[in-house]
């Protein structure tokens, strides 16, 4: 076993942290989340979660920022602009599904955020975000020149596959309640997964 590779001590403790962090910001919004819920969860002392984040400020910027690397580094399908644009769009919302299925309270606390005006993290955001959804808007823009897709506009294509996708976990409750069971299941993930390939590859191309 390589010693190196086992999480030290103090990963842990703040893996523990950014874990409670993650889900109280999502359920409770940054200014109803306090450090000392935080610590709470997190099942450590507040003067110690203050050694690791000194103010909830630093707390909150790092829980979007891992919620905004884990999100971006799922997002990579549409750089493949030589791909088959059906295979590569239905790539692109199995990343998205996965994302709402495996982090849910990321998803949540990043949408919560955003609903609040993005007061806090607006400017990481037009960064890194939206240099991004430029890139995957040129993809699409070479693909309709290209005669691969009909035309379409894609920044609302853009728009309409991250509400199709990321409602899977924002409002995975009201889901839930409709279907009549305590939570959305791996088949509900996989009928999604499905169908929103299936609307979004017949919106631009001839073939699905």
């Amino acid at each position: 076993m390589d010693i190196q590779a086992l999480p030290s001590k103090r990963d842990k403790v703040e893996t523990a942290i950014l874990q409670a962090a993650t889900r109280l910001f999502a359920e409770c919004g940054f200014e109803g989340t306090t450090i000392a819920a935080v610590a709470q969860a997190a099942g450590i002392s507040k003067q110690n979660l203050l050694y690791y984040f000194p103010t909830k400020p630093s707390l909150y910027q790092r829980v979007l920022d891992d919620v905004l690397d884990d999100w971006l580094a799922r997002m990579e399908h549409l750089a493949d602009s030589a791909g088959e644009p059906g295979e590569v769009l239905r790539a692109y919302v199995r990343a998205k599904l996965r994302f709402s299925r495996e982090q849910p309270w990321a998803s949540r606390v990043y949408a919560m955020e955003v609903i609040g005006g993005a007061k806090f993290y607006g400017e990481q955001i037009r960064a890194r975000v939206v240099p991004l959804l430029r890139r995957d808007i040129a993809v699409f823009e070479r693909w309709m020149a290209d005669g691969r897709i009909a035309r379409v506009n894609a920044t609302h294509l853009l728009f309409a596959l991250w509400a199709m996708t990321q409602s899977y976990a924002d409002f995975a409750a009201q889901m839930a309640l409709v279907l009549g069971r305590p939570e959305l299941t791996g088949a509900d993930f996989e009928d999604a997964e499905q169908l929103v390939g299936e609307l979004v590859v017949r919106a631009v191309t001839s073939v699905a």
